[in-house]
């Protein structure tokens, strides 16, 4: 992990990720130095061939992570143990990934930006020997955190400039929460409750009390008066834990109109919050908030459009890409050279299968037609010279050049990214009526 990356100035020790991966990518790799064709230079691109049923864009996320996870990508003395504990490769290629330092350039669509079917997400470029390695973690983090990001863009659009707060940490893996909150801090969410991903990633972290909390005291006013005195007037007190309407009463008395929010965590939620909001302002806490939680999603958060909510915190639903917990990207070579040789030219080569999984050849660029008014109308993907009309609407960026990342940004930036992008496509990207992809993607060559 990169300080940078932070926004703290504070290091975090990342280990080796040279283990994140299929154990078939070190036996591809030693059988190609055993043929000789380890170091032809190969282009392999991320891209997937749907978008997950009903979805109409796809947010790319995950990217500062992939360039976190190639900078650590060393086969250490500990992994390189293991491996011949295990007998997974013989001692010739263990002595060539002791020396392991990925040496390529990589292109890809910045994070935050949107995608498509047959968008190339991003492109490895290399021998075939440093890229292969690199498949398996490269999807493991975009598959996860574009799903993330794009059921979290789905839920900001919904919410329409309402606060977001991912609270998700416990339906998850513990590691995957921290990701899951970087990934739905880049699709829109405000906060997060989850103190690893505050330390690690810099984003607002957020938290008060939980219904423990309240059945821990003798009465509800007890637990209120305390909170308020730890935490101060501003806190946000839980309100549905006996009876709403007596415990809206008790917060405002024990904190004065002054009370920063309630929340609702149960209920009709629509109901509900009217009721509150009326209670509130009957009792001069107008600027009180109304904070509303309990399995939220996308479409939950769509029907309290009416209702006086000032924020959403959304858990399961977003960590589990709210019924999409992947977005079936792949990593596949699409162009080798014919030999060793450096100056050797490159062919495109292509998987030819059934059942809808063949892929197309060729080191791919991609652009974004606009139409008049600035608003997109196509994904453009070719391999040959880009036309002179979209030579300023690339969407790839370089990532890493001869091994260096060249590309870190603030988490900051992905999020202003998408927020940008997403305004940019139709107005129908953003309904939650199930369609095709808002803009098709063109082929040319």
């Amino acid at each position: 992990m990169n300080a940078a990356d932070l926004g703290l100035g504070l290091p975090v020790e990342v280990p080796s990720t040279a283990l994140f991966t299929d154990q078939y990518e070190l036996t591809m790799l030693q059988s190609a130095l055993r043929g000789g064709t380890a170091d032809r230079r190969s282009v392999f691109e991320v891209f997937t061939r749907r978008l997950p049923e009903g979805r109409r864009y796809g947010v790319v996320a995950g990217t500062g992570r992939v360039l976190d996870a190639i900078e650590n990508f060393r086969f250490d003395p500990a992994v390189l143990a293991f491996l011949r504990e295990r007998d997974v490769v013989d001692e010739a290629t263990l002595a060539w990934l002791a020396d392991y330092r990925f040496g390529g350039d990589v292109w890809g669509y910045p994070e935050g930006e949107v995608y498509f079917p047959g968008s190339p997400v991003l492109r490895v470029e290399g021998s075939f020997a440093e890229c292969v390695l690199l498949e398996t973690v490269i999807l493991s983090i975009l598959n996860h955190d574009s799903a993330i990001a794009a059921a979290a863009s789905r839920m900001s659009a919904a919410a329409g400039g309402r606060g977001l707060i991912e609270m998700g940490a416990r339906r998850t893996h513990e590691l995957a929460a921290v990701a899951a909150a970087r990934a739905a801090y880049v699709g829109g969410f405000d906060s997060t409750s989850d103190l690893a991903a505050g330390f690690r990633y810099g984003i607002p972290t957020v938290g008060t009390s939980a219904h423990a909390f309240i059945l821990l005291h003798d009465t509800e006013r007890d637990a209120f008066r305390v909170q308020v005195e730890a935490l101060g007037r501003g806190t946000t007190l839980l309100v549905d834990t006996y009876d709403v309407a007596e415990a809206v009463r008790t917060a405002v008395e024990v904190a004065g109109p002054g009370l920063g929010a309630v929340r609702i965590d149960s209920g009709d939620l629509l109901l509900v919050a009217h009721r509150v909001r009326q209670q509130l302002d009957a009792l001069g806490a107008r600027d009180t908030r109304i904070v509303v939680t309990s399995d939220l999603d996308e479409y939950a958060i769509a029907s309290l459009a009416a209702a006086p909510v000032d924020a959403y915190g959304v858990g399961t639903q977003l960590v589990t890409g709210s019924g999409h917990p992947t977005c079936s990207m792949v990593y596949k070579l699409v162009a080798r050279a014919e030999s060793a040789d450096p100056a050797a030219p490159l062919r495109p080569v292509a998987k030819k299968s059934l059942g809808g999984k063949a892929s197309t050849g060729g080191r791919k660029w991609a652009a974004r037609r606009v139409d008049a008014d600035g608003v997109a109308e196509a994904e453009v993907v070719g391999t040959g010279p880009v036309p002179p009309q979209l030579l300023d609407r690339q969407v790839q960026v370089r990532l890493v050049k001869a091994g260096e990342v060249v590309a870190r940004e603030p988490l900051a930036a992905a999020r202003d990214r998408h927020v940008a992008a997403r305004a940019s496509l139709p107005l129908s990207a953003v309904q939650l009526s199930r369609g095709e992809p808002v803009l098709p993607t063109e082929s040319v060559s």
